[in-house]
């Protein structure tokens, strides 16, 4: 099983990015799949998911109107939009999928938001 982050990087603050996660070794399609981030000092925290088949997602608070969670069955790849980012959403970015009884996590990529 594998879940390869990328996208991350440095962007100003107002700036945009956007996340891939490619996943393999597994049924993607049956999984949900969620994307987390952890700055430094600070716990692990949820931003965004998507169900299985795509029709349903969440957002942290801090993230609504902002970001947007999206996933390509056929590709087997969940993407997180990134707009108008801010000093406060630095962190690294972990991309997850669980059913009833996995989860599997990803490596995680850096987002660095600064001017």
């Amino acid at each position: 099983v594998q879940l390869v982050e990328s996208g991350g990087g440095l962007v100003q603050p107002g700036g945009s990015l956007r996340l891939s996660c490619a996943a393999s070794g597994f049924t993607f399609r049956t999984y949900a799949m969620s994307w987390h981030r952890q700055a430094p000092g600070k716990e692990r925290e949820l931003v965004a998911q998507i169900s299985s088949a795509g029709g349903s997602t969440n957002y942290a608070d801090s993230v609504k109107g902002r970001f947007t969670i999206s996933r390509n069955n056929a590709k087997n790849t969940v993407y997180l939009q990134m707009n108008s980012l801010k000093p406060e959403d630095t962190a690294v970015y972990y991309c997850k999928a669980f059913n009833m009884a996995l989860v599997y996590w990803g490596q995680g990529t850096q987002v660095t938001v600064s001017s």
